[in-house]
Order: structure tokens, then sequence, then C-alpha cells
């Protein structure tokens, strides 16, 4: 339970708007420098209106705050835990300048994002440059920032979504039940940046980011065969496409492949968001609303397992996400949990690791300054 040389956690998410004002602010920090107007978007922002103008990825990371803090608490882990946004309050910047202020020097950081690929790792790293590089400009001191690996495939991060699963079948109508496929969801992201995703010797088709969602699917469905007995044919497909039609984006569709489930006689669908850590709106509106209306109107019964969320198995897992890091730091082995058959992921994103379409500095790894 020694955390050093590790003062303190950050943990380091997208954002979210909390009200309907926050909402065009909100997305033009999400797309700015890309000339989109105003205009559209008010039209994009309509899925954050039918909720109120609230996005639920703020009081999910403040619940998972609270779990975090519970968990260090029982295991004598006296380390503090703040937390930061790319594109909405709490600032990352700010944070980071708070942590200064408070003493912190050398920061563990864990995203909200369990897989490799530019937007899920390395965009989160150029934003950690930024805000330090913001700091310096202040004449603060600068903090050591170490961004925690991977962790799609930690038991604490699998076993809750092996458990959603078998509580999404069991709600299912026993006719139906043994039948039922699942659909393992995650963002579509271009086919460049799958590609380009993880170590430079991953590079290749679908990159390091399908495999290790392949991985994950693979993973849960063998549980829930040796849980219930029943083999449930299941499929890796993709949800939240956005950008210029005309690049190709990972395919299919959630909505696609339930219309193809239906064609083929599937009796029931399971879907299973294991891109996503916790029910935000990508999860709400993607899936519970879009492609659940997409199955009713196919006439195919369909549930949406759970996310993990702020589960005590994966505020445990963060936990031993910090230790094992920072044992490595003191230069002492640690055990590195994992399931499934792609390993540990790596602690230093190395060069040529999930690359920018145009250069920019990135904390936290082995081509950092």
């Amino acid at each position: 339970h020694d955390p050093a040389p590790y003062d303190a956690l950050l943990l380091l998410s997208f954002g979210g708007p909390e009200g309907p004002d926050d909402v065009v602010p909100f997305l033009e920090n999400v797309t700015r420098g890309r000339g989109i107007p105003k205009e559209r978007l008010k039209e994009v922002g309509q899925h954050y209106f039918l909720f109120g103008g609230v996005s639920p990825i703020n009081g999910q990371n403040r619940a998972l705050l609270d779990a975090l803090r519970t968990d260090f608490a029982e295991a004598g882990l006296g380390l503090p835990v703040y937390w930061g946004n790319r594109n909405w309050a709490p600032y990352l910047t700010d944070t980071l300048r708070e942590m200064v202020h408070d003493g912190r020097r050398h920061i563990a950081v864990l995203t909200t994002s369990a897989y490799a690929s530019y937007s899920g790792c390395r965009q989160y790293r150029e934003n950690l440059a930024d805000a330090l590089a913001a700091l310096e400009a202040e004449g603060l001191p600068l903090p050591r920032v170490d961004k925690l690996r991977h962790y799609f495939n930690h038991p604490g991060f699998v076993e809750p979504m092996v458990e959603g699963v078998l509580a999404s079948l069991a709600d299912l109508d026993e006719p139906v039940r043994s039948g039922a496929h699942l659909a393992f969801t995650t963002h579509s992201i271009p086919d460049s940046a799958a590609d380009t995703s993880g170590p430079v010797p991953d590079h290749g088709p679908g990159g390091a980011y399908v495999a290790q969602h392949l991985d994950v699917a693979r993973v849960i469905a063998d549980a829930v065969r040796e849980r219930t007995g029943a083999d449930h044919p299941w499929k890796l497909v993709y949800q939240s496409r956005s950008g210029a039609p005309h690049i190709p984006w990972l395919e299919p569709d959630i909505c696609d492949h339930l219309e193809e489930l239906s064609a083929a006689g599937a009796p029931a669908a399971v879907m299973v968001p294991i891109g996503f850590v916790s029910d935000h709106m990508e999860v709400l509106y993607d899936l519970d609303t879009e492609a659940t209306a997409k199955a009713a109107e196919l006439g195919l019964p369909v549930r949406r397992s759970a996310t993990v969320g702020a589960d005590p198995r994966f505020a445990a897992a963060i936990r031993e996400l910090v230790l094992e890091r920072a044992a490595a730091e003191r230069g002492t082995r640690a055990q590195r949990c994992f399931l499934g058959a792609l390993g540990p992921s790596h602690d230093l994103c190395p060069i040529g690791c999930c690359p920018a379409r145009a250069e920019r500095p990135a904390a936290a790894g082995a081509d950092s300054p």
C-alpha cells in the first residue's frame, strides 16, 4: 500500500454540460479549430437537450471519485484524488494548478478511457502537455505526470461487465434467452485512427483499438458461457459515428447490426457497451434511445447491459493500477492483473503510439520533453 513516489491521483475525463446554457459552449470546446458553425452545434446538441441539457458524465465521475476515496481510505492508502476534464469544468489546467498549489509534485493520472487510440489516449496526453505549458507560463513549478496503463483487460473492469450481461440475459423472457446474441459496442473511430492505434508493432487493420475490444468481448462471452451453459453468438459493433460521411469509420453500426440480426431470425439481443466506462450520453442516447427504438421497430427483444461506472471492484482496480505503477517507478516488481490473451498494457506510451495527424507535444510518453 505504498504509493510513493506518487503524492496524488488525477482522474482525467472528457467533461460534459450541466445545463441547457452549457451545451453549445461545451460543443464549441469539443470542436475547437474545426470551424463548425454555431447553428450546426445547436443541432448536434439536441441529444443533450433531450436530457435537460445535462450530460450524465460529470455526475458519474463524482460517483467514481467518491468510490475511489472510500476504497483508498478502507485500504489505508493516503493518496488524495483530484478530478479534471478536457472540455468542461473542472478544467484540467485549473485542477493541475490547484494540485501544484497543494504541493503535489508527482501525479498518477487515470483517464476515463480504457483502450488505445488517439482520442482515448494520446489526445489526453496532449491535453496534459498543454496544461503543463500553461502552468509553466505562469511561473509555477511543474509536477511530473504519469498516465496509468490501459485497463481494458483488468479483472476489476471486466468482471462487472460480465455480471451486467448475465443480469440482462436474465431479464429477457425465457423462450428467447438462450438464443440471444451479444452485441459488444464501442465508439466508432475513423479507420485510419484505428489502424495506427497502439504501439507501432500493433499497427495494421484495426490496430490495437480493435484487437483490445475483441479480446475483452471474447473474455466476457467465454465467462457468460461458463456461467450459463449457453453459447451466445457475439459480434463487435460500433456506435456514435460522427464526421464527414466520405471518411471510412469502423463498422457495422449497432442499428445496422440489429437489422441484420432481425433479418437472420435472432430471437433477442443484449447490447454490451464495453467501450464505455459509464452511462454517459453516447450510452443513454445512442443505445438506450436510438438503438432501442430501432429494436422495437424490428420487433427484436433487446436489453442493454450495465457499464462499470463506480463499481467498487473498478475502484479497487484503479488502486491496484496506482500501486503497481508506483512499484515500477521505485524499481520493484508488482503483480499486473489482466484477463485475456493480450497481457497487461505498457506503462509508458512508446514513440509512434496512436500518432496525431499533426504533431503536437504530449506528456507522459517516451516522446515527451
